[in-house]
């Protein structure tokens, strides 16, 4: 009888705290150097980072280099004051039938705190027949497995190339993890546009013991934010983090060419899943279905912070972790910027650190 009131007592002080509203604060920007030297690599690409027993993981989008870095982030006062890597860890045993065999575009990874087990996710590259992959490894890079894709997933042709796994995030019960999709796959919807139009990508809970998805969940893109410049518009979701159970902090980040610098739109929003939200996990086409999407609202829009940030720049946000405590005793949340090493000009490798704030 014990047991069973004081679970009753845990699920109500859970709701509560699900029920309360949260607010994102700026606290400070940290721009590392360009073309940064470590251990003989480049630091750039950062795609993801996770933030596990006092150390920082980074995943590099390095293909024919593809590597995890590791970090020491200096906070003080409310601001990242140094980034220090400590460690790379390869990715590219020859003698690994994985390795040889996939193309690894990584852009996501979160550690297994007990196993130590980096978990990650590629893009592949679909251009050349090569097909996205959620696996893990060991903390030297070493493979130890690769988990099956659910069906939705099987068929090349309805994925859309350098849009597919994007984000990655483990369940706060440390039970299984969550992938979310870039964009949509062609059976589902468009790519969002300045107008607006279905475009909803799969986010897909994988279970670590069974080893398969066991459930799938539609969220619903944002449109282009701003008119049509050049020929690159393009919407979609870079990150994903389950704050609490089926409450999920997601970043979007939209991109246009012709904007130069000023390209990049991100926001971050708090999304959920009830017990009216779709499973789509058996669904093989969303735009054949009348389903019932994450809800969701905007949380927070970096536009409100780019005069507070170098040169005005808010670069290209692709990982998302919750940081340390801050002094008064609020969650910290980083954010990190892939740079693309440079490719496509001027970039930043930049860092922002933010405050979630529980509003009673």
């Amino acid at each position: 009888m014990k047991k069973l009131i004081f679970l009753v007592i845990l699920l109500l002080i859970n709701s509560c705290i699900s029920k309360k509203n949260i607010s994102i604060n700026y606290l400070n920007e940290y721009v590392i150097p360009d073309s940064l030297q470590f251990q003989h690599q480049t630091i750039g690409g950062l795609s993801g980072i996770d933030f596990v027993n006092n150390e920082y993981f980074f995943v590099i989008d390095d293909a024919k280099n593809p590597r995890i870095v590791t970090a020491a982030i200096n906070i003080k006062n409310d601001s990242i004051k140094s980034v220090d890597f400590t460690k790379t860890i390869l990715l590219n045993d020859s003698n690994t039938a994985f390795y040889k065999e996939n193309e690894l575009d990584l852009e996501s990874i979160f550690v297994d705190e007990k196993t130590n087990e980096i978990h990650l996710v590629s893009e592949g590259s679909i251009r050349k027949g090569k097909m996205p992959t959620i696996f893990s490894v060991d903390e030297n890079g070493k493979f130890i497995e690769q988990l099956q894709l659910p069906k939705s997933f099987s068929n090349i042709e309805a994925i859309k190339h350098n849009a597919v796994f994007e984000g990655l995030s483990q369940s706060v019960d440390n039970l299984g993890f969550w992938v979310a999709m870039e964009s949509p796959l062609s059976f589902d919807g468009e790519h969002a546009t300045f107008e607006k139009q279905s475009s909803p990508i799969r986010i897909t809970y994988f279970d670590k013991k069974l080893k398969v998805a066991t459930k799938q969940f539609a969220y619903q893109l944002e449109k282009i934010p701003k008119p049509y410049k050049g020929n690159q518009n393009i919407n979609g979701a870079t990150a994903i983090l389950e704050l609490q159970k089926n409450h999920f902090l997601i970043v979007e980040r939209s991109y246009q060419n012709n904007y130069g610098s000023k390209g990049n739109t991100i926001k971050i929003f708090e999304a959920f899943i009830d017990e009216k939200t779709t499973d789509i996990l058996e669904i093989s086409s969303l735009k054949e279905t009348v389903f019932l999407p994450l809800k969701k609202k905007l949380l927070f829009n970096f536009e409100s912070i780019k005069d507070f940030l170098k040169n005005g720049i808010i670069d290209n946000l692709e990982g998302i972790t919750l940081g340390p405590k801050l002094k008064n005793g609020n969650q910290s949340l980083i954010l990190v910027a892939d740079d693309n090493f440079q490719t496509f000009g001027k970039q930043l490798n930049q860092f922002i650190l933010l405050e979630i704030k529980t509003n009673k």
